[in-house]
């Protein structure tokens, strides 16, 4: 199969390590191009339609998955996909939502509507995009403006790695936050990506 014919995937750079793993456990990391956009614009959702449409309007007639949800575009991102009716993207909100699944998601909501979520990545670059994104570093007196509605950060982490849980606490002590850890793999991205893409569909195994 050529290069041209092979399923596309339009992915945010914030889900480089977890969708390479899907892909391989599922047997398709050869078998599927995956393009992947700047992770920053997870701070700048205003700039995720306009590069998704450069994509979409050159692949050909090839299938292709969105590897975003709404993910801050407020809808945006649905109108562009009104008009390639052939593209899907990730269900939901935002990452938070298919990596912890809707129910996990809702219930975590519902119980603490004030919870800063983090995922493995937004845990390990938790200076450049959170403290250093919303210029805290300059102007630290500014924490309690942005994050003063908030109780809690919680880590729904993808993998095991201990590096990651230490990032996350240190980043909840830094914003003042009691820190909780949930740990939810990448069960929720596998089932989230249309079983074209995919053979072996990855149990969940998140747990408190």
């Amino acid at each position: 199969m050529s290069d041209d014919n092979r399923p596309l995937v339009i992915a945010c750079g914030a889900l480089v390590s977890e969708l390479r793993e899907v892909l391989a456990l599922n047997g398709l990391a050869e078998h599927v191009e995956v393009r992947y956009l700047p992770a920053n614009l997870h701070n700048r959702p205003e700039g995720i339609v306009p590069a998704l449409k450069e994509h979409l309007d050159g692949r050909g007639s090839r299938p292709t998955l969105v590897g975003y949800a709404d993910c801050g575009t407020g809808g945006q991102l649905d109108a562009l996909l009104a008009s390639y009716p052939d593209v899907q993207r990730l269900p939901g909100a935002h990452c938070y939502e298919f990596f912890a699944g809707s129910q996990l998601f809702a219930q975590l909501h519902d119980a603490q509507p004030g919870t800063f979520y983090l995922t493995d990545f937004l845990a390990k670059h938790f200076r450049a995009l959170v403290w250093e994104g919303l210029g805290l570093d300059r102007h630290p007196e500014l924490r309690d403006t942005y994050f003063g509605n908030y109780t809690r950060v919680v880590l729904l982490s993808q993998s095991q790695d201990p590096g990651v849980f230490v990032a996350a606490q240190k980043g909840a002590e830094q914003l003042g936050l009691k820190f909780e850890h949930i740990h939810v793999g990448v069960g929720g991205l596998s089932g989230a990506i249309p079983v074209s893409f995919t053979k072996h569909p990855i149990e969940s195994k998140a747990k408190a």
